[in-house]
């Protein structure tokens, strides 16, 4: 923040130096707490944040974070009336000011806003100007305003916030931390309760969709898992209870919009819009690329069928140059006289000069005239300026009381506050952001994805009525279990992380057997042999190359390989995982996603201090082991039995299938007189040696062996086992009575593995038979599994028909049609 800012009213103190009366409550329970123990608090809050709260972030994700200050901002109760009535009328104001711009443009043809500034603006959405009437109402159904204090001491308006309106998920965050962190001061300042606001909000999606609508379908649209604000469409479709989708995951039939999911297309009613209006829809707008939007979507909310909130085009209320004209707007449009009014702020066309400073501001900000989220400069009176820019003056900023280090410093910040319309009126929220305003951090432009900010309190009032959703009347729901009630993206999503997991528990367990031989010194013949094979396994799965092979009876390559590439690929597997589990965190508990991600980064932190000692590096897997464990717990114990955990079995199940196969394949790949090497090994990476010793004791032969590994339908680390649970979960997802597909095809591969017992046994020379007829079936085993992912991924993740020949096959190539 530039230095010409500093030195505005102190919220907390008042001009004789007294602290004010809303501040005494709560300043008096941070002093009784001392400063170690509001330092204490701070750092608890700091890792609430991290490690559950809205900057909780996985490794591999490098993001700013978010810092909650332990000290709030409290606002007066009749100073936040005031204030609200002021958010509601402008939210009102802009509203229909947008309704004209995007309809009848009266205000265009009377000269009262000009058009140059309005056709000028790249946030003036074309294809949704509706010439032949009115615009579709409302244009905005989420408002929200960042404020400053003039130097009279009054809040005005630095920005509207008119298009994605960001912050209110940081808000609910915010909020139960503090209550968690500062109980104290929380009892003491009895804050009042935001928790009506998004019940009003959540039953104003309802009341929205388009009429004739029964029990309408509401979705979130976020942009994804590499947008800044993700965790918080996250905790919003959670809190409003509605569907989290991407525009990936919406396709348009009959002029409706549809959800791709499992079960079919899905009707989507209401869309709670969080992506930049720009590339909603490529039909429409040519700087939407086709894999960003969906193809007629803006054609539904143009007839009706679908509501898109806030409507598209309603940024053009952040234009900067805008805020000029409200205040002379306000009374030809509502009749009434601005409560709430703007900065001080000028359109600079062409040739006009810049206007003097008023008295008491401190500065100007430059903006783009059309555009809210564009970039600001701040520069002093005697600064020329470009034309064509918006101006507004600048106060100095307001301070607050912030939390640091220990001590309680003096900090500058802008408040944020928030609205929301249910079609008839205007509810603000009780509360807000207040972000202190670090240096360098922009005053204006969209809300950032990290930062410093504070919770704003408004005390509660024991005579005011609490405002809450009436209680909803209809039909008895019908009862349903589907398992493929989820988004094919989702699906994919944790089909992919089960087969991760699998990967990384898989990578641990190989290297770990490695090192431990490695470790042992010289080197009998019989581990030379299992280092050859697990070098092999470990070449096959990606973690070392072709010449870190044992040669000549040397294990340098190998030991060398293990530190130098295996590693990197083990820290890659997990920044994997990490994604993955961001990408499906809206499945997720908290519970479940707080074992998840502490699992992980612990895994993740093991690995990366680690020296570089084989014996180290044995101990700092250990981690990774657990972490698989803890994703194999949460699936069984805290996962409904429906789409969502199918899939992420599936792909564990997979992935461990194939593993199993390809590794027993090479370890059987050697002279018969030599296989008890080979044994000992799979009963090792299969986690089988205890139970094999119970039930044969100490003689090891190969039919018994291999029918624990790869036949026993009761061993979890077993082939049969995954080919089992595959088949049982591809049959629910398909339904039972579904014939062929690849629900047979696990079957036709569970009865190969179940097979090979009585072949085994049935032979006069187990280990002959054995390396002579198993690693090639193994290895066409492990194929089918991946034909049969492959088969998975074109049914029910990119949604695409069986490849079929076409005609007559006459010797000549078939023409395949997909």
């Amino acid at each position: 923040m530039a230095d010409f800012l500093t030195g505005g009213p102190d919220e907390m103190v008042s001009g004789d130096g007294r602290i004010r009366g809303h501040w005494r409550a709560l300043m008096g329970i941070i002093g009784s707490l001392g400063r170690p123990a509001l330092a204490e608090r701070g750092e608890r809050l700091s890792r609430a944040m991290a490690e559950d709260g809205v900057a909780s972030l996985l490794p591999g994700a490098a993001r700013e974070l978010w810092k909650l200050d332990p000290v709030p901002l409290p606002l007066m109760g009749g100073e936040f009336e005031a204030l609200a009535a002021g958010i509601a009328q402008r939210a009102r104001l802009l509203d229909a000011v947008l309704a004209d711009l995007y309809g009848p443009q009266e205000l265009l043809a009377q000269g009262h806003i000009p058009a140059s500034m309005v056709f000028g603006s790249p946030a003036f959405l074309r294809a949704a100007h509706r010439s032949g009437g009115p615009a579709r109402r409302p244009m905005l159904h989420l408002y929200a305003a960042d404020l400053l204090r003039r130097p009279d001491g009054s809040w005005a308006v630095l920005q509207d916030r008119t298009s994605l309106c960001s912050g209110l998920g940081q808000l609910l965050e915010n909020r139960r931390l503090h209550s968690s962190a500062m109980a104290e001061a929380f009892g003491a300042a009895q804050p009042r309760s935001i928790s009506s606001f998004f019940e009003l909000w959540q039953e104003a999606l309802v009341r929205l969709a388009p009429h004739g609508r029964r029990d309408p379908a509401v979705a979130l649209l976020s942009p994804g898992t590499k947008d800044p604000h993700w965790f918080e469409h996250v905790v919003l479709s959670r809190e409003l209870g509605c569907a989290l989708v991407e525009t990936g995951d919406l396709t348009m039939r009959g002029g409706a919009l549809f959800l791709k999911t499992l079960a079919g297309l899905q009707p989507v009613d209401v869309v709670l819009s969080r992506v930049d209006a720009a590339t909603l829809d490529p039909l429409d707008q040519p700087e939407a690329r086709a894999s960003s939007g969906v193809p007629g979507l803006l054609d539904a909310v143009r007839h009706g069928a679908l509501t898109l909130l806030n409507a598209p085009g309603a940024g053009l209320g952040e234009a900067p140059a805008l805020a000029a004209f409200l205040e002379g707007l306000c009374p030809t449009v509502l009749g009434e006289t601005l409560r709430l009014p703007s900065l001080p702020t000028h359109w600079l066309r062409p040739g006009a000069p810049v206007p003097p400073l008023p008295e008491g501001y401190a500065a100007w900000c430059y903006r783009p005239a059309g555009q809210g989220a564009g970039p600001e400069v701040l520069a002093r009176p005697d600064t020329p300026p470009p034309a064509g820019l918006a101006v507004t003056a600048l106060p100095p900023l307001p301070v607050a009381p912030s939390l640091v280090g220990s001590t309680l410093t003096p900090t500058p910040f802008v408040l944020r506050v928030f609205a929301m319309s249910d079609g008839t009126s205007w509810h603000v929220l009780p509360g807000g952001i207040a972000r202190v305003a670090a240096e360098g951090a922009a005053l204006t432009g969209r809300l950032a994805g990290g930062g410093w900010c504070k919770d704003v309190w408004v005390p509660a009032d024991p005579s005011e009525a609490i405002i809450g959703p009436a209680a909803r009347s209809g039909p008895p729901i019908a009862i349903t279990r589907s398992s493929g009630a989820i988004p094919s993206r989702v699906a994919d999503n944790l089909f992919w992380l089960g087969r991760y997991v699998e990967r990384l528990d898989r990578a641990a367990r190989l290297m770990r057997a490695a090192i431990a031989r490695l470790r042992r010194g010289s080197v009998l013949p019989r581990e030379l042999a299992e280092l050859t094979t697990l070098a092999t396994c470990l070449c096959e799965a990606g973690l070392i190359d072709e010449e870190a092979r044992p040669s000549a009876g040397s294990l340098t390559s190998l030991a060398n390989a293990l530190g130098r590439t295996a590693r990197p690929a083990v820290r890659r597997l997990q920044g994997c995982i990490g994604g993955l589990v961001e990408s499906v965190r809206d499945r997720l508990t908290a519970d479940m996603h707080a074992t998840i991600k502490q699992t992980l980064r612990a895994a993740e932190e093991a690995l990366e201090q680690s020296p570089a000692d084989l014996s180290d590096l044995a101990r700092a897997l250990l981690p990774s082991l657990r972490f698989a464990n803890a994703v194999a717990g949460i699936t069984s114990e805290n996962m409904v039995r429906g789409g969502a955990r199918l899939f992420l079995e599936l792909g564990r199940r997979m992935e461990r299938a194939q593993a199993v196969a390809s590794e027993v394949a090479v370890a059987l790949d050697t002279p018969p007189a030599r296989i008890e090497a080979g044994l000992r090994l799979v009963l090792e990476l299969c986690d089988s040696v205890i139970t094999y010793r119970s039930r044969y004791l100490a003689v090891l032969q190969p039919a018994p062996a291999l029918d624990l590994v790869l036949a026993d339908p009761s061993n979890p680390r077993g082939l049969a086992f995954q080919l089992k649970s595959i088949r049982t979960a591809l049959a629910e997802v398909a339904g039972f009575a579904e014939e062929g597909g690849p629900t047979q095809d696990a079957a036709d591969l569970l009865v190969q593995a179940e097979g090979i017992t009585a072949t085994l046994l049935a032979a006069p020379d187990q280990a002959l038979e054995a390396t002579r007829l198993l690693p090639g079936l193994l290895r066409e085993m492990a194929g089918g599994i991946g034909e049969l992912s492959n088969d998975v991924a074109r049914r029910y993740f990119a949604l695409l028909p069986a490849a079929r020949a076409v005609g007559v096959d006459t010797g000549e190539a078939a023409v395949i049609e997909a």
